[in-house]
């Protein structure tokens, strides 16, 4: 493992917060549950059926103890957190509605959050990226100040770590967007212990090329220094241009940036998306997340693709993100 994830064991440790898993019932779940009940890293809660997740623990070898299980069906507190949904979602929901929509193991564990009964939440295993978001932004909602949630990968190779944002959410954020990502990744990057140098990124560095797309990007520049004036940020710059020395002197000799950004902003989803992909499989990159930022309770969304360890290891960036 990482000295990423060594770091954030060592600050999570006697912490006691808990994360909530909506799909109990999925192996890699109940393994990676089971791992972090045992490690005592990190207090496990499971929604589903009881005696049938019990089963599948037991038939794939899997100790539970130290692991809640919770079930919609049969949980004592759901007149409570009934009229808590309800009040939340301010006239869009009845208490009718609101006990059918709290089945729905997504809803109700992130009501669980809401609600401070658990730390966190990270489902996805077997649910869409929507089916996971859209809960969390009609009851947990974003900070205060924060107007869209993003979504960040770290980039982990050996000692280098990264962040690359947005590759998840924003289809195509216009230059409020970007410079709200910009801010939330640095703070993002803070928390891997990552001094954020913040890239910026187009097919332009500092004017070499105009159109709306660049323009975009230079305005995110600017509001983004205006609202955090001591953020180390700058741009518009193509990737070399933030990342290569030498080429920084050439193309943007004057800026902070010197060729050693560390936080690199996209101008799009497709160009994050990709780009992260790029250094994953050509690079040799592990692309941990995404990690959704912004809201006021960490929910994070893996990828129906994910393994066990994949699991594990967002669970621990879930409850880093409560610290």
């Amino acid at each position: 493992m990482s000295d990423l994830f060594t770091d954030l064991k060592g600050k999570l440790d006697g912490k006691g917060l808990s994360i909530v898993f909506p799909e109990g019932i999925d192996e890699r779940i109940l393994t990676a549950a089971g791992r972090l009940a045992k490690e005592k890293i990190i207090k496990p809660i499971l929604l589903g059926d009881e005696q049938k997740i019990k089963d599948e623990a037991k038939k794939l070898d899997i100790s539970l103890e130290g692991v809640n299980i919770l079930s919609p069906n049969t949980y004592v507190e759901m007149d409570e957190m009934v009229r808590s949904f309800v009040e939340r979602r301010k006239g869009k929901a009845t208490e009718e509605d609101a006990r059918k929509i709290l089945l729905d193991e997504n809803y109700f564990g992130t009501m669980l959050v809401y609600m401070k009964k658990a730390d966190g939440l990270v489902s996805g295993a077997a649910h869409s990226t929507a089916d996971t978001v859209r809960p969390a932004l009609q009851i947990i909602k974003t900070k205060e100040g924060v107007q869209k949630t993003s979504g960040v990968f770290i980039m982990v190779r050996n000692d280098e770590k990264y962040v690359f944002a947005d590759c998840a959410i924003n289809i195509a954020p216009d230059n409020q967007d970007l410079a709200e990502i910009a801010i939330e990744s640095a703070k993002t990057a803070k928390m891997f212990n990552i001094e954020p140098k913040v890239a910026m990124l187009s097919f332009s560095t500092k004017g070499s090329a105009k159109s709306p797309e660049t323009e975009k990007v230079t305005e995110a520049v600017q509001i983004a220094k205006e609202r955090e004036p001591n953020l180390v940020l700058d741009g518009e710059f193509q990737f070399d241009a933030a990342f290569v020395p030498s080429v920084a002197q050439k193309k943007a000799p004057d800026s902070v940036i010197k060729g050693d950004a560390n936080v690199f902003i996209f101008p799009s989803l497709e160009a994050g998306n990709i780009g992260y992909k790029i250094a994953q499989r050509l690079g040799g990159f592990e692309a941990v997340g995404p990690i959704l930022q912004g809201l006021n309770a960490p929910v994070n969304d893996l990828s129906r693709g994910c393994n066990a360890e994949d699991v594990y290891k967002l669970a621990l960036i879930t409850a880093a993100q409560v610290l």
